[in-house]
């Protein structure tokens, strides 16, 4: 399994069996040791890789244990430390990272609560760990774009220098999309002020900011969509195109292996490409379901992915044999609705489709699209 693969199966370990768990014991051995040894690749049971209540003497601080040293190289490089899940996660937490981070040759530090994972070094100081992460992991709700630098940190991968010349990056970038998403899903005053004082000349009175609260909600969803759609115009042919709709439910050949054409069909190519975006489904989905159960079914006309091999649970179709390349998503009425892709990672930008049809098959019941979702308008062809 590639790195998104075990991630995706960390995180439905976490979201069957955290209510369960309810000791900082019990968050390390059930997700703790998992995310070191599953995700990334570290043998917990070999003290020259893994080494647990890791000790280091600081000043007058004698015998302080850290949870968790990583070794690579014969030299400690990653230090962890685990709280309880549900446990929020607060800066006090990281009082024994800041400490041992001054005397041990470790660049980055990690602070979990099984579920969500920060990630720190030392980008305002030398030696001393920042005050903020530069890199946060949410199991709950994976962010796959962070995956290929949680790769650098893997054994099988191991790259610091990559890491902390990306990490100042990243710091920002994931600070910004933080302050976005809650802009988003509840302007604030200081946002819907800066919106109003462009737009509007007479002064922000308690009546006036209650106005354009709804009024700033409503523009920036109806921004989104037009950006999203003007791109599918764009990327479909023109500002007259749409995007294709058809019904899910159609004849399909008999089940293949993912690496080959279906017995019979020796006139089926099954190209790398379309292997490749079967494979991103695959790790996007895992998360909901055992990834052996997401099978794949070529045909002439488009490449299909589907739970259980059954055809009355399409997940997606990859139409490739095209010049331009689309991917077809299904709703709760499996109405399938088309989106252009320039390139096969850009099947990420719709991981939360995918994962909730996925849901709804698993747990056969209606579930709605995820929460803030721009949906894009579409006509039938």
């Amino acid at each position: 399994m590639d790195i998104a693969e075990r991630a995706q199966a960390l995180a439905l370990k976490i979201r069957k069996h955290k209510a369960s768990i309810e000791t900082e014991e019990a968050t390390k051995n059930a997700f703790v040791m998992p995310f070191i040894s599953l995700v990334l690749g570290y043998d917990v049971f070999n003290p020259a890789e893994v080494i647990p209540e890791f000790t280091a003497d600081v000043g007058t601080k004698k015998g302080e244990k850290i949870d968790y040293a990583l070794v690579h190289n014969g030299q400690v490089q990653v230090l962890v430390e685990a709280k309880k899940v549900n446990d929020p996660l607060r800066v006090e937490h990281a009082s024994q990272l800041f400490r041992y981070f001054s005397v041990t040759n470790a660049r980055i530090a990690i602070l979990t609560n099984g579920e969500v994972y920060q990630f720190y070094t030392d980008l305002d100081a030398p030696n001393r760990m920042d005050a903020k992460p530069f890199l946060v992991l949410d199991f709950s709700d994976v962010d796959t774009t962070l995956l290929p630098e949680l790769a650098k940190l893997s054994k099988e991968s191991f790259d610091l220098d990559s890491v902390i010349s990306a990490a100042g990056e990243l710091k920002y970038i994931g600070q910004i999309k933080r302050v976005l998403a809650t802009e988003f899903r509840e302007p604030s005053e200081t946002w819907v002020r800066y919106f109003t004082t462009k737009v509007y000349d007479g002064s922000f009175t308690q009546k006036v900011r209650e106005q354009f609260t709804t009024l700033v909600d409503k523009a920036m969803r109806q921004f989104l969509n037009e950006q999203v759609n003007d791109r599918l115009k764009s990327a479909l042919g023109g500002p007259d195109s749409f995007v294709s709709v058809s019904n899910a439910v159609e004849p399909a050949p008999t089940a293949v292996e993912a690496e080959a054409p279906a017995a019979g069909e020796s006139d089926l190519v099954t190209t790398e490409e379309e292997l490749e975006g079967f494979r991103v489904v695959r790790a996007i989905v895992c998360g909901e379901v055992a990834s052996n159960r997401v099978v794949a079914r070529d045909t002439k006309t488009y490449f299909g992915v589907l739970l259980d091999d059954n055809n009355r649970k399409p997940i997606a179709r990859l139409w490739f044999n095209r010049t331009k390349k689309y991917l077809g998503v299904f709703d709760e009425n499996k109405v399938e609705t088309r989106y252009a892709l320039e390139r096969v990672e850009d099947i990420y930008q719709y991981a939360d489709r995918l994962r909730a049809t996925v849901a709804r098959y698993r747990d056969g019941v209606a579930i709605p699209s995820p929460a803030g979702e721009v949906l894009v308008p579409a006509v039938a062809e």
